[in-house]
């Protein structure tokens, strides 16, 4: 047990950056995975439900792994929209994203390895981002032909606002808190729905580095510079409007639930109780507030 202690990381924010890599890489897995199998299969081995079932066992396979080191975010706009609260330093915004940003990276190489065979014999060998022998789309999200810039910019936003505004409810104690060891499941489901009913026009991406990782993996391994420019330089969109809907459900939940949600009863035995809006306003510092809030991150 004491030769094991040696490797146990002592930097705070190096365990946090490698919780986060690893969860996003086990999300990338799961559903990058599935596409690359109804992909090649021509549909034949799974649908379109069983990629959205995939990601969203996925996000709850993550969870379970690292919410007791970061929360487990696995998102740049859910990292964005804990700062802005400040329950999350905001410090730690940008070694989040790049870890989340790696493990979405990592995840769809080896997708890649695992379902080249498939990918090459589908493909002919040509690696496209059009045509119906394309397979840039088992990895990055693309926007539908019929959908304009605004349109999609607009999918976007909705599908991410919705996300946060629906986690965010989970840890309140002070509304109908969800057990802390069913919040992943909870949020699998939250996720699955957003992707049952908001995939159809760009892919339901809700998630810069689940867009960007993959899409610079396949920049480097043949499909080449048309994965940035395809659809009018569509690629901007999954970066920019999830950070934007994320913010913007965050306010929605502040401004319409939480701050007209009743003052908890004060304890018998402390004069000046704690609230979530403390913990809102200041980061919390202790071991057993830690605890509270790497609940609260979901």
């Amino acid at each position: 047990m004491l030769k094991l202690r040696l490797f146990r990381v002592r930097n705070a924010l190096v365990r946090e950056c490698m919780a986060e890599f690893l969860g996003t890489f086990i999300l990338l897995l799961f559903g990058c995975s599935a596409a690359a199998q109804v992909k090649t299969s021509r549909e034949t081995k799974g649908q379109f439900l069983s990629v959205n079932l995939a990601f969203s066992v996925g996000v709850m396979s993550a969870m379970y792994l690292t919410k007791g080191i970061t929360g487990a975010h696995l998102n740049p706009a859910v990292s964005l929209s804990f700062c802005v609260l400040g329950q999350v330093p905001w410090g730690r915004l940008v070694p989040y994203c790049l870890s989340q940003l790696l493990g979405a990276y990592v995840a769809s190489g080896l997708v890649y390895l695992v379902y080249y065979d498939a990918i090459m014999e589908f493909s002919g060998g040509v690696l496209t981002v059009y045509g119906p022998n394309e397979t840039a789309s088992i990895f990055a999200t693309y926007p539908s032909e019929y959908m304009s810039l605004g349109g999609s910019f607009l999918d976007q936003v909705v599908g991410t606002a919705m996300l946060m505004l629906c986690i965010l409810c989970l840890g309140e104690k002070r509304n109908t808190p969800a057990p802390s060891e069913l919040i992943p499941p909870i949020v699998a489901v939250i996720v699955l729905g957003i992707s049952m009913s908001m995939s159809a026009n760009c892919g339901a991406a809700i998630n810069p580095a689940r867009d960007l990782g993959p899409r610079l993996f396949t920049l480097t391994a043949g499909w080449g510079t048309e994965v940035f420019t395809c659809y009018n330089y569509w690629f901007w969109v999954p970066l920019v409007a999830p950070p934007v809907g994320g913010v913007l459900g965050t306010f929605m939940y502040l401004i319409f639930i939480h701050w007209h949600l009743p003052d908890p009863d004060p304890p018998e035995n402390l004069s000046t109780p704690s609230t979530i809006s403390d913990k809102i306003k200041q980061p919390a510092t202790t071991w057993e507030n830690g605890v509270e809030l790497k609940v609260a991150h979901l």
